[in-house]
């Protein structure tokens, strides 16, 4: 088998079979395939497509490139979270305990940030002596025992899936439905969950910018889900403005917290309530969605949740004090409000805009090997459709010095769009996909 001859049948509009795929995969994954003939077929693939099958047998080969993980020996049904990535989001923080307090175990992979915050793996990095290096031992040992662990990825799961990354950000092929598709869908399938629930962002602040786009693909990632015997389903999300108020590393701990105890609601409390009740009932802990919101909620109201993330903490070496204590938590010495010089109505947030401030601050990476500052960040009073007089706050910025939080303040208001009419209320959950089989 010879690669060019795939090449060109991809080229050419052909349909790969699985043996070409998985011929692929392996060259990719072993190295001796060149970056050169790689770049060409995922250039193919971008102009010329892949069907659900193709699709399917490329997500299947990158699942098996590697290492997998192996729930079973953990009782129950196990779940899962992806989240397509946004502005704020800090959903698995208070996500996992939820699920967790009503007996449901997960087992999450996730990663550092690159970009305008940290991953969830920095944020938990807040908590003084957490770690996320766990063995694979003590990760399904701590799923079973405290209900849900979060671990950084091995570099031995999906390898297949990090070098066609890499190859696909440089290349100019990242927007591609199948290849968007079978490199997160790879990923979930080897870190071993029965029940994969996925957060579909779409939105100026999300990768995916139109809804249409957002719905093909969450369709396909559910239908591959199930074609590979796991029970996927998909939320579509906004993701127009940051979701919730915080954006920085230890400010996002505070306001998962803020939530668990039942002191914070807006979107991101609707996010939790929707993927958490997509979740119980996948899984088949409650009857249906309704079911499973009032079961989260009465988790929230009689403190089981945030018992379970104060648990998860002490499980990873963290200080569980700082749960019940957000003030153990970094601080940033330096508060400076960013006042509004125009009255009116909030038309728009740029998601990115705001990101970029905290990142300015310190709170993101330029590169993989730049260091965080997990207690600086920005705080948002004003979200989408808020009245703001002039000299209103619109955010308090939380920063190392008194000039990079002047400058920040600055780069904040460019973020806002202030005009004299309201805008309309938009859904923040704009759909739910389930598989069609």
């Amino acid at each position: 088998m010879l690669m060019t001859d795939i090449i060109a049948k991809k080229r050419d509009g052909g349909e790969l079979s699985a043996a070409e795929i998985e011929f692929f995969v392996r060259g990719v994954t072993d190295g001796s395939i060149p970056d050169y003939q790689t770049a060409a077929l995922l250039m193919a693939i971008v102009w010329r497509g892949m069907n659900r099958r193709e699709t399917l047998d490329l997500t299947l080969a990158m699942m098996h490139s590697g290492d997998t993980l192996d729930l079973s020996g953990i009782s129950g049904v196990k779940a899962d979270k992806h989240s397509t990535g946004g502005v704020g989001d800090k959903t698995s923080l208070a996500l996992l305990p939820m699920v967790a307090a009503q007996g449901v175990h997960m087992a999450k992979m996730s990663g550092r940030g690159l970009g305008h915050t940290g991953g969830t793996l920095d944020k938990l990095e807040s908590f003084p002596g957490f770690s996320s290096a766990l063995t694979d031992e003590q990760f399904l040992q701590q799923v079973e025992e405290v209900g849900f662990a979060i671990a950084g990825q091995t570099a031995d799961l999906d390898p297949a899936d990090k070098k066609l990354y890499a190859l696909r950000d440089v290349t100019g092929t990242v927007q591609s439905i199948p290849l968007i598709v079978s490199s997160i869908m790879s990923k979930k399938l080897a870190a071993g969950a029965d029940v994969i629930v996925l957060d579909v962002k779409v939105g100026s602040g999300a990768f995916m910018k139109t809804e249409e786009d957002a719905r093909t693909l969450a369709r396909e990632m559910v239908e591959i889900g199930r074609l590979a015997g796991r029970r996927t389903v998909a939320c579509i999300t906004d993701m127009d403005q940051p979701l919730g108020n915080a954006v920085g590393n230890a400010l996002e701990v505070k306001e998962a917290i803020a939530l668990l105890k039942g002191e914070y609601g807006g979107e991101l409390r609707e996010l939790c309530l929707t993927l958490g009740g997509c979740i119980l009932t996948e899984a088949g802990a409650a009857s249906g969605d309704a079911e499973a919101r009032r079961m989260l909620e009465q988790g929230i109201a009689d403190g089981s949740a945030l018992d379970k993330f104060a648990e998860f903490v002490r499980a990873q070496g963290g200080d569980g004090r700082a749960v019940y204590d957000t003030s153990l938590l970094p601080n940033a010495p330096v508060k400076y409000e960013a006042v509004s010089a125009s009255g009116g109505y909030v038309r728009h947030i740029d998601a990115e805009g705001v990101g970029l401030v905290s990142m300015h601050l310190g709170g993101g990476r330029e590169t993989a090997e730049s260091e965080i500052d997990l207690a600086v960040g920005v705080v948002l009073h004003k979200k989408r459709g808020d009245a703001v007089a002039p000299g209103e706050s619109l955010a308090t910025i939380h920063a190392r010095d008194e000039a990079s939080a002047r400058s920040a303040a600055e780069l904040l208001r460019a973020a806002y769009t202030i005009g004299p009419e309201r805008p309309q209320d938009v859904p923040f959950v704009k759909a739910i996909i389930r598989a069609e089989g």
